[in-house]
């Protein structure tokens, strides 16, 4: 008997075993696993920058450069460790897969890394901005591209078949919209922002207790998830194929470029949007950490999302999720320009924002389904899979994404004269903005949107993959049975 492998082994081993989708798959390891990383993403993602700009104050630091060019800088790097990561899940396999083994390498390493962002020492200038780029690509560049390069490969690795595979996309999604959205859109303004204000160690505190939460909850993710599809390839020799000729593969092909580029788009504007609302709420909208501002705008603009998870996948099954997502994408487009024309206004920001996010609903739930069928037809296409390099481009996107909107809207606000809050007296003393700082913010938040949903409209409309997908499939499994068979009869031969 050989050895048992390190990833065979009983705590080691996954909890699923099947062949189809079970309700503790679901459960567990597409909405409540993936709760605790994706919280802690979308917290930093809202709120990181407002821990540099009123916190610590970093706004005009090497006169407004240092807040433009880090995070652009940082998201390059991030995006470079992205394709390399890619490459390492596409080129190794272990009985647990190619891509869950990651996920449990990431759980204690987003714990720490999460809490070194925010415990910068009250030093000079140099270490405070030396530990800020460090500590920032050690969790991002790092720690949360092993995490989600993996996790985005969960629902495409999950199964073939396209109902269940559907089922996931929306569980995993409502882990992102619903549990992070409950929380961060509506808990964290109401009740967490004010009572942190500026105070450095109750933001440390805070922080630390979220980094320490996404620990356990990533470990159940890996427990309770299964690769089928890699599990299909299990035994055969894995062609190691050359990135150059990946690269020509997929740009070679429509349906790839498609999505990607629309995944881009939508991406950036949901990047200048989020980290621009705590701005928009505190200066032009309401007044600053007013526990009721935002949340009036995250609880009337949120509520399409708890109607989603149910309307949107019967929608998608019966008209398509190409077709359901462009026609969301025109309400997109119409909320958003109710909201522009009168972005002081509550009542009108109110309803332009749950028209918009009703029109957001079947890209929130669906992505991940259409991405898994462009990939099936890549390997349709191809003869191999390509999800390395594909989830390696998507992660690119995020990083690169988050690093422009981050640099762009920091560069804006320092050109504009953003005054950053003060500590005084133990009270936070938070200032008016100018004309200037208040069009930047309202353009952020409301405008950028607006032409990223033309053009993703533009993009679906040639993403049509829905219509040829299910004959691919079917092509692909009588080439592994054909494989299978003639590898059966070659082994019989040589005996």
């Amino acid at each position: 008997m050989g050895k048992m492998s390190f990833w065979d082994k009983p705590l080691v081993a996954g909890k699923i075993t099947g062949e189809n989708v079970t309700a503790r798959e679901k459960w567990l390891g597409y909405l409540i696993g993936p709760a605790g990383a994706l919280l802690l993403n979308a917290v930093l993602a809202s709120y990181l920058n407002v821990y540099y700009t009123d916190v610590l104050n970093l706004t005009h630091v090497w006169g407004g450069a240092f807040l433009m060019l880090f995070p652009i800088i940082s998201k390059i790097i991030d995006a470079i460790t992205n394709v390399v990561m890619g490459q390492i899940i596409d080129r190794r396999r272990t009985s647990q897969g190619k891509a869950r083994p990651w996920l449990l390498v990431s759980a204690p390493l987003m714990a720490v890394t999460g809490i070194l962002l925010f415990t910068v020492p009250a030093a000079g200038e140099t270490i405070q901005v030396i530990w800020v780029m460090v500590s920032y690509n050690l969790f991002y560049s790092f720690a949360f591209t092993i995490y989600n390069m993996s996790h985005s490969l969960m629902v495409p690795l999950s199964t073939r078949n396209t109902a269940q595979r559907g089922t996931l996309s929306v569980f995993t999604n409502v882990a992102s919209v619903m549990v992070s959205g409950i929380i961060v859109a509506l808990i964290f303004p109401m009740a967490v922002l004010p009572a942190l204000g500026v105070d450095k160690e109750k933001w440390i505190l805070v922080m630390s207790v979220i980094s320490l939460l996404a620990l356990p909850l990533t470990l159940m993710e890996y427990y309770f998830t299964k690769e089928r599809i890699t599990d299909e390839l299990a035994g055969q020799d894995v062609e190691k194929i050359p990135i150059k000729r990946q690269l020509m593969d997929v740009l070679h092909d429509k349906y790839w470029i498609v999505i990607i580029l629309y995944y881009f788009f939508y991406t950036f504007g949901s990047n200048i949007k989020n980290i621009s609302l705590v701005y928009y709420c505190n200066y032009v909208l309401g007044s600053y950490n007013d526990g009721i501002t935002q949340t009036m705008v995250s609880v009337i603009g949120g509520i399409p999302m708890g109607i989603g998870i149910f309307a949107v996948w019967p929608l998608a099954k019966r008209f398509g999720k190409r077709n359901v997502t462009m026609a969301g994408f025109v309400l997109y487009i119409i909320g958003g320009i109710i909201c522009l024309s009168s972005p002081y206004n509550m009542v009108i920001v109110l309803i332009g924002q749950f028209i918009k996010n009703i029109g957001g609903l079947p890209c929130a739930y669906v992505f991940a389904a259409l991405l898994a069928d462009v990939l099936d037809h890549m390997e349709w296409k191809c003869g191999y899979r390509l999800d390395g390099i594909s989830t390696s481009a998507n992660s690119v996107i995020i990083t690169l994404c988050a690093g422009l909107a981050s640099g762009i809207f920091n560069l804006l606000l320092s050109g504009a004269g953003y005054k950053a809050p003060e500590l005084i007296n133990g009270e936070t003393v938070a200032y008016i903005q100018n004309g200037a700082t208040q069009s930047v913010i309202t353009g952020s938040f409301v405008g950028v949107e607006i032409i990223t949903g033309v053009i993703m409209i533009v993009l679906l409309a040639f993403l049509n993959v829905e219509k040829v997908i299910h004959k691919e499939q079917e092509e692909i499994r009588l080439r592994r049975e054909q494989a299978a068979a003639s590898k059966t009869e070659g082994e019989g031969t040589d005996q």
